[in-house]
């Protein structure tokens, strides 16, 4: 279900989130955005999140580094950086103000001193949305949502919301549930306020290690 929607403001885009709705334009160069409220949505058990034995082992063997907040607006730039985007400037821009206000936050992975992935999102309470992840090199995604889920469960963070289930994120133990489910896990994480920048920095090891004990 979408329904038109008025200019978006930081204000208006954190009461969406509250209520289980999220914005998308229909192009990069669309000048409206609209709500989507989706019948079937996509979530990420945080305790079974997979990394895979092929995953571990890149992971294992280093070669890059992940920071945090580091990179919003090139991490969202990187995610729209494709042949068909739902991210106008509309929302960059919305979601870059809310970013300097503390609610939306970014991982980055970096190799050879280049962005080479990265994942972006809203934390509303105990749920974190998150919006969208790109790779420019092998794992860099996968890399960047190991380390996000890795610091939602060591934030306390309750729900993880991918919006829509793809193959991808399926693989990486991602689940979809009906509109009603999706929406009282929301209404209990609200209650909460976990703060996503207060883990202190992982490794890829430590990643890997509490990964393997807890899914």
């Amino acid at each position: 279900m979408s329904d038109r929607a008025p200019p978006l403001t930081p204000d208006l885009l954190m009461h969406a989130y509250a209520a289980g709705v999220f914005p998308m334009a229909e192009t990069r160069g669309a000048n409206e955005i609209f709500w989507v409220d989706p019948r079937k949505r996509g979530i990420m058990p945080l305790r079974r999140f997979h990394i895979s034995r092929s995953l571990a082992r890149r992971m294992r063997r280093g070669g890059f580094d992940v920071t945090i907040n580091a990179a919003f607006e090139d991490v969202v730039a990187g995610c729209a950086d494709r042949e068909e985007t739902w991210i106008n400037d509309d929302i960059a821009r919305v979601y870059t103000d809310l970013h300097h206000m503390g609610y939306a936050h970014s991982v980055e992975v970096w190799q050879d001193g280049m962005l080479s992935g990265g994942v972006y999102g809203v934390a509303v309470g105990a749920a974190f949305c998150a919006e969208s992840m790109f790779s420019r090199r092998t794992d860099a995604s996968k890399i960047a949502l190991a380390f996000l889920v890795d610091r939602l469960i060591r934030a306390g963070f309750t729900l993880c919301d991918t919006q829509f289930l793809t193959d991808h994120l399926a693989s990486l133990g991602g689940i979809e549930i009906d509109r009603a489910d999706y929406k009282a896990r929301l209404r209990r994480a609200l209650v909460l306020h976990p703060d996503f920048t207060a883990p202190d920095p992982a490794t890829a090891q430590d990643v890997v290690q509490r990964n393997t004990h807890t899914s």
